[in-house]
């Protein structure tokens, strides 16, 4: 090991090791302000590189990220390193992995539980379920690749419980008082007429462009998904591979598109046709719905609204999961209550086949 004092006043570490190839190898790292923090650095360093558990939280972070930020979404990996660099690493990077026990978890629980958002409010038990599975997750990329005997966050258990939302939707009639009231606003009008009349998520509307609709033949194309992380549009791919679909739309949104194309005056065909925010609809939701008259319900209850348009117009749920990007599987058994029972059918045909 060695830490040694640059000709500017600040300190630098400079040792050998052997890389992940098994040759020699030397390292420099300058920049330090003094010797120890050269010297845990250089320490860090080692322990990293060689998979060893004695390192401090913070150093197998870094290593974890090297590791996984690659295989994730951008979006995946931004909502990761939020969480994990506001609510867990400040209490535990100076620990070491292999020191950190049940107990450490139960402490920290307990400093998350009376954590308050910006408005003052506890965090939801949905919030606190989704940061300690960051901190089970960094546990178990431990024990899976690194040798950590167990994960002491999945030995506490969770202090939160999975995000349940009642699936609330718009009959047909409501969702057309709904765009009545929202047409004072064409961009607004328009980004609903999509989602209701096509099923698409949020973020695949928000990346939409004209060169993502063949008018001629009548079809939407849904090749991307729009995130707006920091100040940065990022354009990623769909939620899922069956995410990546064509919609056949019907002849009124068709000319509802025209329309809205030719109010965009010299769009070009890569720009997206929506430049609005997530909270703007969140916003005209609201709005709409009061002036309307109707409940208030979610942007993506707008799926689930088409959804349940579709299966009372009588498809199945292999042509409905087709059209909105899910597995069937994910139709029958999310919208189950909504499809007509064939139950007496099916009992009036044993009859007959038993006689």
């Amino acid at each position: 090991m060695g830490a040694y004092k640059d000709k500017n006043g600040t300190w630098y570490a400079q040792f050998r090791f052997t890389n992940w190839k098994g040759e020699p190898d030397r390292k420099t790292k300058r920049g330090f302000a003094t010797k120890k923090e050269a010297l845990d650095w250089e320490r860090d360093f080692l322990t990293q590189s060689a998979g060893n558990l004695e390192m401090t939280f913070e150093a197998f972070y870094e290593l974890y990220k090297k590791n996984l930020q690659d295989r994730l979404k951008k979006s995946t990996w931004k909502m990761k390193t939020s969480v994990i660099e506001s609510k867990i690493l400040p209490y535990f990077k100076k620990k070491r992995m292999c020191d950190i026990k049940p107990r450490d978890i139960v402490a920290w629980q307990n400093v998350m539980l009376k954590e308050c958002d910006a408005d003052g409010n506890l965090y939801s038990p949905v919030y606190l379920k989704t940061i300690h599975n960051q901190l089970s997750a960094i546990f178990n990329h431990a024990v899976k690749f690194y040798e950590l005997d167990s994960n002491p966050a999945a030995k506490v258990g969770n202090m939160g419980k999975e995000k349940t939302h009642e699936m609330l939707f718009w009959t047909k009639g409501e969702y057309l008082k709904f765009a009545e009231a929202v047409m004072d606003k064409p961009i607004s009008f328009y980004a609903f007429e999509v989602l209701y009349w096509c099923g698409l998520r949020l973020g695949e509307l928000l990346a939409l462009t004209p060169a993502d609709f063949d008018l001629e033949k009548k079809v939407l194309r849904i090749t991307k998904s729009y995130q707006r992380i920091g100040s940065e549009d990022i354009i990623t791919d769909p939620k899922t591979p069956k995410s990546i679909r064509n919609i056949q739309m019907p002849d009124f949104l068709v000319d509802e598109i025209k329309d809205y194309l030719d109010s965009l005056y010299g769009i070009a065909d890569d720009a997206r046709m929506f430049p609005i925010t997530k909270s703007y609809l969140h916003h005209e939701m609201r709005r709409g719905s009061a002036k309307a008259g109707v409940q208030k319900i979610r942007i993506h209850d707008l799926r689930h609204s088409h959804v349940s348009l579709l299966i009372d117009m009588g498809f199945s749920a292999v042509a409905i999961a087709n059209r909105v990007g899910h597995e069937s599987i994910d139709i029958t058994y999310r919208y189950a209550h909504l499809f007509p029972t064939t139950q007496h059918a099916m009992a009036d045909q044993l009859n007959m086949a038993r006689c």
